[in-house]
């Protein structure tokens, strides 16, 4: 894990600046240090306090998932934050958008905290997975973040969406927000349909909680 955690950012940045065509990307060494920074230290808690639940979101895309649906949505969410960042350093390439400077700061907070949201909620709840599936023992978690929505995870990933295209100076990087969106739509209805079937007291739960992803919207 430690390895990855180093070598991702270094791949993702090299990409990055290559597409770019240049390393004057201030954008970009910003939100790589952001994203870095915002999952080292609460890696590093969950390393020393619940290794098992860490290792559980480790294994993480399409081909770790069981059913077809959750390949599905895995993929073009992959696809979504792959287009993001593809276009985002193409803007940077071609000078296609002019976004101010605190707008970029904006989107590196709400990178920020989509990540920080992700780490917490994963402390909340050692079962989160980034594979949908019932774990032996799993309970129904109905406090903290799982008090406002369902599905707080996601809520984070939402916020990394809306987030990486403003960081990288690029309006044009949004146009997948919304393709990004509905595919995370329907990785949690189909993950719902099998916490409604294997996970108890889930019912109960979501009759409590209403929303899924957003308070007072969905």
């Amino acid at each position: 894990m430690l390895v990855r955690g180093l070598v991702e950012p270094v791949l993702l940045g090299a990409a990055l600046f290559l597409v770019a065509g240049t390393l004057d990307y201030w954008q970009a060494w910003v939100l790589l240090a952001v994203a870095a920074l915002s999952t080292a230290i609460p890696t590093a808690y969950l390393a020393r306090t619940n290794p098992v639940a860490l290792e559980r979101r480790q294994s993480a895309g399409p081909t770790a998932e069981t059913r077809l649906v959750q390949k599905v949505s895995m993929a073009g969410w992959w696809l979504s934050l792959a287009g993001m960042l593809i276009v985002g350093a193409l803007d940077r390439r071609f000078d296609w958008s002019d976004v101010p400077v605190a707008v970029c700061l904006i989107g590196d907070a709400l990178v920020a905290a989509g990540l920080g949201l992700g780490m917490l909620v994963l402390i909340q709840n050692s079962h989160a997975a980034a594979t949908v599936r019932v774990e032996q023992g799993q309970e129904v978690i109905a406090a903290g973040f799982y008090g406002l929505v369902r599905h707080p995870m996601y809520t984070g990933n939402v916020l990394i969406m809306l987030g990486i295209p403003l960081a990288l100076g690029s309006y044009w990087g949004l146009v997948f927000f919304i393709p990004g969106l509905i595919v995370l739509a329907l990785r949690i209805r189909d993950e719902e349909k099998l916490l409604l079937e294997e996970l108890a007291g889930y019912s109960e739960y979501a009759q409590k909680v209403r929303y899924r992803l957003v308070p007072y919207m969905w």
